[in-house]
């Protein structure tokens, strides 16, 4: 008897607790588990922010697995699309990207535009997220997608386990041929573990301001929105085998990881000082001086005797990525 290769899969599409209300789970939680059901590689692709990333990088470099650095662009239309930078220069046209749209909007929101994304550049990789009712308009911005970053746009294909998963993967395919962006497998990830999906269901409610009695077609239909094994995922995608081995090579192809990050800070002496901290601290309580004339009390020194310690700090912070 030949033996059959084991499946290879790369979880790309993971929400997690840093978008608000929405994600179940810690970064830490979902990158152990995507470790322990023997993941290529793991994602956390939160709601137009980085900011568990961190957390993320930290889990897997304990747990051994690869993690993909990216973010789930949420536009102001509604349509969404993961995207994932390569390499250095890409992940930092997706920071300016993400500032500038936080700068366009009130705190807490971030507004992006379908014209903002020319920002992004070459060095990216973008999954197109469709919604559960998808037709023709979000037909248009797919081909628009693909259009302005041709040859690295996907469109990612998800199960809602509502009795008509084969005809609509039948019909995300047929969009994929037309606009030439191949089918990823995800399990669009809510949390780690079914066990979660109560909490899940509650952060809805906050978020739609409803109770669970009220929520009704808001809530989840099922508990299927946690990672699964590779074996699972070739399972619930007959037929489909390239598109889940697809997120291995979208996985290999994101090569850019948070230890090439680093503070940036002159090592040369400057000024009337013999390093740049000193000279910096000279600088900054002569600015302190003329902010407040009147004197500095004791908890507005200690806020900037801290800050200037962070700052200090702050250039090894790469040891403890």
């Amino acid at each position: 008897m030949t033996n059959m290769a084991k499946p290879a899969f790369a979880e790309l599409g993971v929400t997690s607790n840093f978008s608000f209300l929405r994600g179940g789970s810690h970064p830490h939680e979902l990158v152990a588990t995507a470790a322990n059901l023997g993941l290529t590689a793991v994602a956390i692709a939160d709601r137009n922010t980085l900011t568990g990333a961190v957390r993320a990088h930290a889990a897997a470099k304990e747990t051994g697995i690869r993690l993909v650095v990216g973010v789930r662009l949420v536009l102001r239309d509604g349509f969404e699309a993961l995207c994932f930078p390569t390499n250095r220069e890409a992940y930092g046209r997706l920071t300016k990207l993400l500032t500038f749209g936080n700068s366009k909007a009130p705190k807490g929101e971030c507004h992006i535009n379908f014209d903002d994304l020319d920002r992004l550049g070459s060095g990216q990789r973008l999954i197109a997220m469709p919604p559960y009712d998808f037709g023709a308009r979000f037909h248009i911005s797919l081909e628009r997608l693909a259009a302005l970053f041709p040859g690295e746009t996907y469109l990612a294909a998800n199960l809602n386990y509502c009795g008509n998963d084969r005809a609509r993967l039948d019909r995300l395919a047929e969009f994929a041929r037309l606009c030439r962006t191949p089918l990823v497998a995800t399990n669009d990830v809510l949390y780690h573990a079914p066990g979660r999906r109560p909490l899940q269901d509650i952060l809805t409610c906050i978020r739609e301001h409803c109770t669970i009695d009220d929520a009704g077609f808001r809530l989840e239909g099922n508990a299927e929105r946690h990672l699964k094994a590779p074996t699972e995922m070739a399972r619930l995608f007959p037929g489909h085998a390239e598109a889940v081995a697809r997120s291995v090579a979208i996985a290999e192809d994101c090569q850019f990881s948070l230890k090439e990050l680093e503070y940036e800070y002159p090592d040369e002496p400057t000024g009337q000082s013999a390093t740049p901290q000193e000279e910096l601290e000279r600088l900054t309580w002569i600015g302190a001086r003329e902010r407040f004339p009147e004197g500095l009390d004791d908890g507005l020194r200690k806020k900037i005797e801290n800050e200037l310690l962070l700052i200090a700090e702050v250039k090894y912070a790469r040891y403890f990525l």
